[in-house]
């Protein structure tokens, strides 16, 4: 209705109204610097109206060289290309980029010393990202959230409380929620209950593995030499390479409790959690105590959101190489907020 008596006023006043211009949706390469370490992403402008600011989210991935599509070496699951896809069609401009380690970006300043990296480094690298997104002239500086996976969840809460200005949501998409050795030995304890449960190994075999595992965990974390006189040969090589050249990163990741983190959110954040049921690597019981904390600290939102059948890669049985439908929809429900 006002557009169109708009439009009668300019005809009477002999004046034309400017045509609005549409800007096609694109990629763009972005460039920031962090400690010394240039750093290589991608930037997703949704289609929208010439001058227009948008809101826009910083993608970040889960453990291990995963770059900024969410790939690695001998997989290419596409995770956060495709929640860069979904949060288009909610007109969200997106950043994602190659963290340490992976795709342009490599080991960047760490690259002849990579036994000094460490977490934090991670955390410094991802507020720089959050930084760059800030400052694009299609963002809107005030209307910013950090979407991560699993690792990149937890990232991404130590973000909602350091970044500037702070994000107005946060997607903790089945995050890291407890500290790094503990989940490890979780995850380690349901393989061998499941190899007991295949008759590959006994139960008193099972007892004896899972006394290994906790010990191997103590003794990290108190730096002491891990016996492995125990554990299974694969088990005894993740524990070598945990005291090797993943030392530093490994003792400062685990030092980290996520439900500590959400105690410095600010009261009013948006922040969704999501948990899949068949998510091994993340099970929802782990978000249990990050949950509870979330609720303390006063955000706002449907906190935890648990996603039937629904994997660690965001996949479910009838959709293996695509994100499910069940977390395309917490997703538009999150970006619509």
């Amino acid at each position: 209705m006002f557009t169109h008596l708009t439009a009668v006023v300019l005809s009477l006043a002999g004046v034309t109204a400017a045509p609005v211009s549409l800007v096609p949706a694109a990629d763009r390469e972005i460039v920031f610097t962090v400690d010394g370490t240039t750093t290589y992403g991608t930037l997703h402008v949704p289609a929208h109206h010439t001058g227009q600011r948008l809101r826009a989210a910083l993608l970040l991935p889960g453990s291990g060289p995963t770059d900024r599509d969410g790939n690695q070496a001998h997989t290419s699951p596409n995770t956060l290309a495709q929640v860069a896809d979904a949060l288009d069609h909610d007109r969200v401009a997106t950043l994602r980029f190659d963290k340490y380690g992976t795709g342009r970006t490599g080991l960047g300043a760490y690259r002849d010393h990579p036994e000094k990296l460490d977490y934090p480094a991670f955390v410094r690298q991802a507020k720089a990202a959050y930084e760059s997104l800030r400052d694009q002239p299609e963002t809107n500086p005030h209307a910013l959230t950090v979407v991560g996976h699993s690792e990149g969840a937890m990232t991404a809460l130590l973000l909602g409380s350091t970044a500037r200005p702070r994000p107005t949501g946060l997607a903790l998409l089945q995050p890291q929620a407890i500290r790094l050795l503990d989940l490890v030995a979780l995850q380690l304890h349901a393989q061998i209950a499941e190899a007991v449960r295949q008759g590959q190994l006994t139960p008193e075999q099972q007892h004896s593995i899972d006394a290994a595992i906790d010990a191997a965990v103590t003794a990290v974390r108190e730096h002491r030499p891990v016996d492995t006189t125990g554990l299974p040969p694969a088990v005894a090589q993740l524990f070598k390479a945990f005291q090797g050249q993943n030392s530093r990163f490994v003792d400062s990741d685990d030092a980290v409790y996520p439900p500590d983190a959400a105690a410095s959110l600010r009261p009013g954040t948006r922040v969704l959690v999501t948990c899949g049921t068949n998510d091994a690597q993340v099970p929802c019981t782990t978000t249990d105590a990050l949950t509870a904390a979330l609720r303390r600290a006063h955000v706002s939102g449907p906190v935890r959101m648990p996603l039937p059948g629904v994997d660690h890669l965001l996949h479910d049985a009838d959709h293996p190489s695509t994100l499910a439908p069940a977390v395309l929809d917490v997703l538009h429900r999150f970006a619509r907020c």
